[in-house]
């Protein structure tokens, strides 16, 4: 707030134009698809907003968004699983994988859990450090680095042959 009580919303703004696309791209690695990563960062830019007295103090702004953005993204799966359980019967069985079938990058990284995704985005993706990921999520560094680990071997195990992904020979 401002002395004559009005938001400063200068500084969001800027922050914004400035952020939105590196915020976006990693919701879309989180969420897999254009329209739920959309609504993310909206929906995280709307938080940042609110809060924003608290979120322009911090060290790194743009870290607090991605803090944010990350939550915000864990929440409503949660929520979404949440839902899901309550509407659905107790032996519904998930369908299998059809091993014959071309796995992309993201349709793997949609197949992990919530969590492991989120940590395996942030960790190498956005190239951020085990503590670093730790402190975003609230776990252990041992967690972030077993999860990570797990999470790549099921990657690797479901995209297959790393020789089909690359351009050498």
């Amino acid at each position: 707030m401002t002395a004559d009580g009005s938001r400063d919303s200068t500084g969001f703004e800027e922050f914004a134009r400035a952020n939105q696309r590196r915020l976006y791209r990693t919701a879309y690695l989180l969420c897999g698809d254009a329209e739920s990563a959309r609504d993310l960062t909206q929906t995280t830019l709307a938080k940042l907003f609110q809060y924003w007295h608290r979120a322009s103090k911090a060290d790194h702004p743009a870290a607090y968004a991605r803090t944010v953005l990350t939550r915000t993204y864990l929440a409503e799966r949660r929520r979404r699983l949440r839902d899901f359980l309550a509407h659905s019967h107790v032996d519904a069985q998930p369908s299998a994988v059809a091993p014959e079938l071309t796995v992309t990058l993201l349709t793997a990284l949609a197949e992990l859990p919530p969590r492991a995704r989120a940590m395996v985005v942030l960790r190498y993706w956005e190239d951020l450090g085990v503590q670093t990921v730790a402190e975003l999520l609230r776990c252990s560094e041992s967690t972030v680095k077993s999860q990570c680990s797990r999470s790549l071997a099921t990657l690797r195990t479901r995209l297959g042959d790393p020789h089909l992904y690359t351009t050498r020979s």
